[in-house]
């Protein structure tokens, strides 16, 4: 039993780490295609990657450890995330048990204060202006996150993603609620801030849009590679969340070897998931920064009616 536990977890961590930058690849490209681009393909991240890792690390010259350290430990981070919730495996696996939602919610906050801290280590001005960005957004799009989560355990009764799962795929009237339906539109606008999806415009270069980008903006070569690859992660343990615990919990097996067709399924489920991610970013203008509040609040306000409507209906 351990030894299929172990394997359970070994894959879902392997795909966790090396598929994220294909999702990313994939989403470019098929924006690309529906603004009648070219765009780059599928593998690109892996070949920017590649490249960054062959590159040079320049170091500011003011800054201290921390700018060195920070990448690999928000590295570690997202990667002991993706060994606690259910991002392929619907059934618990070696680290499951050492955290729950909360804790997830907690360490998705603390990889992103890493980042503004090594951020501001860097003394650029415009990562600091990034970081100031930031920090005036985070306070919304966490107090979100941790209140959804909060309100899924007073539905299921714990604070256990994999519970949550296999009541939401034994209930299947749930997946229909006012709560759920408004707990899957907070945590998708989330999805979306976090990542730097519009409509919220926090990627790019462009000096006033920039949050994400300017974070990253004194790193170079092999450190500059991992802070990327975090950000992949990141974005692939956002939306396995969002698909397998709001939006599509179904399909996944933890049987053995069946666990392995959850391969393809969470490929499916993704490819269901870049589909909306296109359509709204090609149909909705971006947000301009200064409305980028209006739009976590709005996120919280469904996060909240969430939580009331858990206790009343």
């Amino acid at each position: 039993m351990f030894a299929v536990t172990l394997a359970e977890t070994i894959v879902q961590y392997l795909f966790v780490v090396l598929s994220a930058p294909l999702f990313a690849g994939i989403i470019a490209n098929v924006k690309a295609k529906v603004e009648s681009r070219k765009g780059p393909g599928i593998f690109q991240p892996y070949y920017d990657l590649f490249k960054l890792f062959r590159k040079e690390v320049l170091i500011p010259e003011d800054s201290s450890i921390l700018f060195v350290l920070v990448p690999y430990i928000a590295f570690g981070v997202y990667s002991l995330i993706a060994l606690i919730i259910p991002v392929l495996v619907p059934e618990p696996i070696i680290f499951t048990y050492s955290g729950d939602f909360l804790a997830g919610a907690i360490l998705f906050s603390l990889a992103g204060f890493l980042k503004m801290a090594a951020a501001m280590d860097s003394r650029n001005n415009f990562s600091a202006m990034s970081v100031s960005r930031a920090v005036s957004f985070t306070f919304l799009s966490e107090a979100t996150l941790i209140m959804v989560f909060f309100g899924v355990s007073l539905i299921t009764g714990t604070n256990n993603p994999y519970v949550t799962n296999h009541f939401l795929i034994s209930n299947p009237a749930s997946n229909l609620n006012l709560p759920h339906v408004f707990s899957t539109l907070a945590f998708f606008m989330i999805f979306f801030y976090e990542t730097g999806k519009i409509p919220v415009e926090t990627e790019g270069l462009h000096e006033m849009g920039m949050i994400d980008s300017g974070l990253n903006y004194e790193y170079s070569g092999k450190l500059l590679a991992i802070n990327r690859w975090t950000s992949y992660m990141k974005q692939y343990l956002l939306g396995a969340v969002l698909l397998n615990v709001f939006l599509v919990p179904w399909g996944l097996t933890a049987s053995f070897p069946g666990f392995l067709l959850d391969i393809p399924v969470m490929i499916l489920k993704w490819l269901l998931l870049i589909l909306i991610v296109v359509i709204v970013e090609t149909t909705l203008a971006k947000l301009r920064l200064f409305r980028v509040i209006d739009y976590l609040a709005v996120a919280l306000t469904f996060s909240v009616l969430f939580i009331i409507l858990s206790e009343v209906v």
